[in-house]
């Protein structure tokens, strides 16, 4: 049968919730709209998802509190559209830092959340573009640092793992599969984002900063992620495929 991706909307606006969802069923998607932080956790204590629509303005838990959560929960995974009411540079910067994979202002179009969130779905299954390789039990070895591709996380050479979020992943994986090649900001973002830079985006500048965080890089003399003055980004590192121990 074939799978049709289930979309869980978490918004306290019951407009919004009934909106949206009507439409995805429209479009050929489940949805299934919840009204706050609580419900939530009790529907995906029994159910999973294929992503969340999670609105930051909420009573109780906000939605960058309960993205956090998920990001360090069994559903960690699950690419997460973020809304909000603000269009500060800040608030989306600080959506994608706990772990959204993408944002939207309201007031906005059903049809472009709809965009948005095929976008993130293509670009969370996609295949790399210069390793096509099988994700089944991958490790992509750099330096001290494997990244497993199919748990989506860092594993240092103890062995112990370093949990990703999805931006900090997609970002880690853009760098991996092009080693040793300086890509712009421009890049990165389309790479990772899947839409063109806005005017004075600094979100990538602010995933670097967190991958380099989870790198033990440091951000004056990095070893791994180098910056090149008035281009942008370089993985310095060679890559290599490796088959878990």
């Amino acid at each position: 049968m074939e799978h049709i991706d289930h979309i869980l909307i978490v918004d306290d606006d019951r407009e919004i919730r009934e909106l949206v969802s009507a439409y995805l069923k429209k479009n050929g998607l489940r949805a299934t709209a919840v009204a706050d932080g609580r419900q939530m956790r009790t529907f995906l204590e029994a159910n999973t998802v294929d992503l969340i629509v999670l609105d930051i303005m909420m009573p109780g838990d906000d939605g960058l509190v309960l993205s956090r959560e998920l990001r360090v929960g069994r559903h960690k995974a699950t690419p997460i559209v973020m809304l909000t009411a603000r269009s500060d540079e800040m608030d989306r910067i600080i959506g994608l830092e706990m772990g959204a994979d993408d944002y939207l202002v309201k007031p906005f179009s059903a049809r472009e959340l709809l965009a948005r969130i095929k976008a993130v779905l293509r670009r969370a299954r996609m295949l790399p573009a210069n390793l096509q390789v099988s994700e089944a039990g991958q490790l992509l070895r750099f330096g001290q640092w494997r990244l497993d591709t199919t748990a989506r996380h860092l594993v240092d050479e103890a062995g112990t793992a370093i949990a990703l979020s999805g931006a900090e992943y997609r970002l880690l994986r853009v760098f991996v599969d092009h080693p040793q090649r300086v890509l712009n900001r421009d890049q990165l973002l389309n790479l990772t984002q899947g839409r063109e830079a806005e005017l004075f985006d600094r979100s990538i500048d602010l995933l670097v900063s967190r991958v380099r965080q989870r790198l033990g890089d440091d951000a004056r003399e990095p070893t791994y992620i180098k910056t090149v003055r008035s281009e942008g980004y370089v993985l310095s590192m060679p890559v290599e495929i490796v088959e878990p121990r």
